[in-house]
């Protein structure tokens, strides 16, 4: 049986004002964010996991999606660079509490135009949408000093690790968030053989040994979140 879809529906009260839909697994964040937006954003739709956001956005056709970076069954990083590949002109804003500066680059390499941290959000997301509507990027103030330090180092001299595919981190997520491989196969509609090929190429790839390993991959490369 599959998961029920968290999506709560909003509806439509204007033309004028810019489309909002919020993603995030914790309600009553969502909810606040909501309120917050009301009366200056036509707030569409909230909900709680990765995989209703593509569908939510296929369907609503937001102008603006607010998302956390983790998300259950599809991060919020996958989840923005298929919603920038099958969702032309959205902006996302990204809003987590993760204050680590090298995912604000990974962020945006996903396709966002902002990135602020839920401890500010009620400050800082009206402004950010400001921002982003007018073409531009916004990044909460408190990061700017963690990204200049990143700046001055030199990545280049690091050797590159094995990269997952979009659909075997897929697979890494619902796995290592301990769904079954025949129910991440009902997910992905796909058949349980295909995911158990997906698995074993990808402890090979990354040269994983149990499951455990799997799940301490997943988090260390923010699949998925603690």
């Amino acid at each position: 049986m599959r998961p029920k879809e968290n999506l709560r529906l909003r509806q439509s009260d204007s033309m004028n004002r810019p489309r909002v839909l919020l993603a995030d697994d914790h309600l009553m964040l969502a909810e606040a964010l909501s309120k917050l937006l009301e009366p200056t954003c036509e707030v569409v739709g909230l909900v709680q996991d990765g995989r209703t956001l593509l569908k939510a956005a296929g369907q609503l056709r937001p102008d603006i999606i607010v998302l956390d970076i983790g998300m259950p069954q599809l991060n919020g990083l996958d989840a923005a660079r298929q919603l920038k590949h099958d969702t032309a002109g959205v902006k996302l804003i990204f809003i987590t509490m993760n204050e680590d500066p090298y995912l604000v680059g990974e962020a945006f390499r996903a396709g966002a135009s902002a990135y602020l941290l839920k401890k500010g959000a009620a400050f800082e997301l009206t402004k950010a949408i400001t921002e982003v509507l007018k073409g531009k990027t916004y990044v909460t103030p408190c990061m700017s000093e963690g990204l200049a330090k990143i700046s001055l180092r030199n990545p280049g001299s690091r050797k590159r690790a094995p990269e997952p595919t979009p659909r075997q981190r897929q697979v890494i997520q619902l796995l290592a968030e301990g769904h079954s491989m025949k129910e991440a196969a009902d997910l992905l509609n796909v058949t349980k053989r295909t995911i158990a090929s997906h698995k074993y190429t990808i402890m090979d790839l990354l040269q994983l040994k149990s499951n455990a390993e799997l799940v301490q991959y997943a988090i260390k490369h923010r699949i998925i979140s603690l």
